[in-house]
């Protein structure tokens, strides 16, 4: 199945309903213009890797996709340059890295994205998730945010080989 954000805000949750979602806080831009750090959500059709929780949050999510805990020093390198770079990293970590056990509820439930995985490009864009959103649909800084009861329907729907598709 393929999940599809578009650039109004919206993600078809498959079933014939379009649910709110918050984009990149500078726009949709084709996935070879993408750049660390620039605010942009990487158009294309990312395959959807697995599913990260907050265990002391809840139980894990209901869901056929692959599921992690995460723990307190879990980080993901975002540091252009550094050999693991776009990679789930152990904090403290020497080079730049976001933290994953946040103090808000954004990384409570995060999908991981097949954003410059396979191969890593360096500098190309990091943390491309898809995660609940902020109160108000705040905009990302290139994610896909979703309110926790339509994560909820999104994990239910999804299956292992699944793609969320962002459109420009």
């Amino acid at each position: 199945m393929i999940f599809t954000a578009t650039p109004d805000g919206f993600l078809d949750l498959g079933d014939g309903r379009r649910a709110r979602c918050a984009l990149g806080r500078s726009g949709v831009v084709p996935a070879a213009e993408k750049r660390e750090g620039d605010g942009f959500s990487p158009a294309g059709a990312w395959p959807i890797r697995r599913v990260l929780y907050r265990p002391d949050k809840g139980p894990p999510p209901e869901t056929a996709l692959p599921v992690e805990a995460i723990a307190p020093d879990d980080g993901w390198c975002d540091a252009p340059g550094d050999p693991a770079y776009n990679r789930p990293v152990k904090l403290p970590y020497p080079a730049s890295a976001e933290r994953m056990w946040r103090d808000d509820e954004v990384y409570d439930l995060v999908v991981v994205l097949g954003h410059n995985d396979d191969p890593v490009v360096d500098a190309m864009g990091s943390c491309i998730f898809a995660h609940l959103r902020r109160p108000g649909y705040l905009p990302t800084e290139g994610c896909v945010a979703l309110a926790p009861e339509d994560m909820a329907a999104f994990l239910k729907a999804a299956r292992p080989g699944d793609v969320l598709e962002i459109r420009l």
